[in-house]
């Protein structure tokens, strides 16, 4: 399969001011990407993806018609074009409010203004979700390992599952919260649980208590996905539950392969 290079990259630049998009594409073109659509709302977007499609769209935040989360449940909802990297670029800085980009599974998020090397990371964040390799593991073959998916966000999930999916790791179940993934983990075996943090019912950090603790399940690597800073309070203490790894969100695909080599292929 041929891998997409950023000059190869068609991309839809979602941005109501002609004045911004024209600094934005500049800005794309200065990365060496060769075809940059631009439209100014929510319905527009629409339209050209389901008319000519597209391998990344970069929209803003805040549109006429509607908002940029718009545009991201649109393509995640889609089967046929879910699997294309959505960059949001916005000078919002309000957590909630950038958190639900983060669980509809954006690839990445830029401020505004922006620096190159912003973009840069930007771009190949996206290219990782777009060109996946399966993971080359010494001690498991990829398409065996038996990964518990937690979050209760379902386009998290479906981002989630097609980031593995990329890497080969096809047998991935799924759980919408922590009391729902103990009434998997009591009837399957599992070699990796990879749950969100905020939950309702059963949280990220009472699943990953009770797999540790619990000498069924205590072998059982888990990676924490949040959308919450490393740095704060929450975060700080999680691991003391055993969690093995945090993985923010974005989840983004070279930091999970590097994640998944180091907890399956460790000497047991």
């Amino acid at each position: 399969m041929h891998k997409l290079s950023i000059s190869d990259l068609h991309i839809l630049l979602v941005e109501p001011s002609d004045t911004q998009s024209k600094i934005i594409k500049t800005l794309l073109l200065a990365e060496n990407v060769q075809t940059v659509d631009v439209v100014q709302n929510v319905e527009q977007a629409k339209a050209s993806i389901m008319a000519h499609g597209a391998d990344m769209v970069v929209s803003t935040m805040y549109l006429a018609d509607g908002n940029g989360l718009d545009i991201l449940r649109f393509i995640k909802d889609d089967d046929a074009n879910a699997s294309i990297p959505f960059m949001l670029v916005s000078s919002e800085n309000s957590i909630s409010k950038l958190d639900e980009f983060k669980q509809a599974g954006v690839a990445a998020i830029l401020p505004k203004p922006f620096e190159p090397i912003h973009l840069s990371r930007g771009l190949n964040a996206s290219l990782q979700l777009i060109n996946t390799d399966e993971i080359d593991l010494n001690y498991f073959e990829a398409q065996h390992v038996r990964v518990l998916l937690v979050d209760d966000s379902r386009l998290a999930r479906n981002h989630i599952r097609r980031v593995l999916e990329g890497m080969g790791l096809s047998k991935v179940m799924e759980a919408e919260n922590g009391a729902h993934a103990l009434t998997l983990l009591k009837d399957n075996e599992f070699d990796l649980v990879i749950t969100d943090y905020n939950m309702p019912e059963m949280d990220g950090r009472e699943l990953s208590e009770f797999i540790r603790f619990n000498p069924a399940t205590t072998h059982i690597p888990i990676i924490m996905v949040t959308s919450e800073s490393s740095s704060s309070p929450h975060m700080a203490n999680i691991q003391q539950t055993g969690v093995n790894a945090l993985c923010d969100k974005p989840f983004e695909s070279d930091e999970v392969k590097a994640m998944l080599v180091r907890l399956l292929d460790s000497d047991l």
